[in-house]
């Protein structure tokens, strides 16, 4: 396969994906019922969840905030607020969330002249915010382990249990993230930047309480985003205990970060498939989550719309000379 038909699939992938899924879900489910329970949804509910899910966004770049911090960035709040936004529009793209990852590390390195810290940080955000996940995840089902005994979903949270614990060894681990470089020995400045990202990485082990406070930060964005779900199932006239949708919402986080339009397709699948386990119809999940990847979707363009009216004036791209 030449480079050329890989940039092809590698672009069409996410989009066959999120409309195969869709396809799927809407030859299984009717989307007739689907649209009935979501015209006649309560406003109120709907738009205190819309409002939540954008707010949301503050609470993680205060999180990556302190991770800079912790390896001793201080980069500007407003210009680390500004790439984090542009990197949730970007998210709407047929890229995976790592990709909106580089997307905000590129544009903020660029700033601030310090590449392999800034993607240390961003590692470092994404590894609380799945530890905050696993945490949460493990703590909501052992509470409602009696009502829930579904056996996927104890092997969905013992899967992430067990990547997350895999994800620390190896960025904390100096000998096997060394052996795990040498893959990259054809590209000898990858592996060296990789390498520099893993020292910065290291320099967390002596700020452990920071560590904790980006945990705690994503264990609070979690319940947060589980009660906007909840919301939204109010006003969808469903009558869902709120610890359902601690459980199950950490799951399908993991779930959207796979190649998608903005985890469209995953998202649905995942409310479709887990709703039903207590008592909800395949139609009202299916329009619960349509309704938040709509939210999804929204947030990405306003996040772009800032982002863009922030810009210096007559500068809406950088210059074809910056690298």
């Amino acid at each position: 396969m030449t480079a050329k038909h890989r940039n092809i699939f590698t672009t069409a992938l996410p989009f066959l994906l999120s409309l195969g899924l869709l396809t799927w879900l809407f030859m299984t489910i009717d989307y007739r019922h689907i649209w009935l329970a979501i015209k006649d949804s309560d406003m109120r509910y709907m738009s205190a969840a819309g409002v939540i899910f954008f707010l949301i966004n503050f609470l993680i770049v205060w999180r990556w905030r302190i991770l800079m911090k912790a390896l001793g960035l201080q980069p500007k709040s407003f210009s680390s607020m500004r790439w984090y936004f542009i990197s949730q529009f970007c998210g709407l793209a047929p890229i995976s969330s790592v990709g909106s990852d580089v997307i905000r590390g590129l544009g903020l390195a660029q700033e601030t002249g310090h590449k392999p810290k800034i993607f240390a940080s961003i590692v470092l955000d994404r590894l609380s915010g799945f530890a905050g996940i696993v945490i949460l995840a493990v703590a909501a089902y052992l509470l409602g382990h009696g009502i829930i005994k579904n056996k996927l979903v104890i092997g969905a949270i013992l899967a992430l249990s067990v990547t997350s614990g895999a994800f620390v060894v190896v960025l904390f681990s100096h000998r096997i993230f060394s052996f795990a470089c040498r893959a990259f020995h054809a590209w000898p400045k990858v592996r060296e930047n990789l390498m520099r990202m893993h020292y910065d990485i290291v320099l967390l082990k002596g700020r452990q309480r920071n560590g904790w406070e980006a945990i705690m930060i994503s264990i609070l964005a979690q319940i947060v985003l589980a009660f906007e779900f909840y919301l939204t199932a109010l006003g969808m006239h469903m009558n869902v205990s709120l610890v359902y949708f601690i459980i199950f919402s950490p799951i399908v986080c993991v779930v959207t970060c796979l190649p998608s339009i903005g985890g469209l397709g995953f998202r649905e699948i995942g409310w479709v498939y887990l709703l039903p386990l207590v008592g909800v119809s395949k139609e009202m999940a299916g329009g619960l989550s349509l309704v938040n990847s709509a939210f999804n979707i929204l947030n990405g363009l306003l996040c772009g719309l800032i982002y863009v009216s922030t810009l210096p004036s007559g500068r809406v791209q950088y210059s074809q000379t910056s690298p």
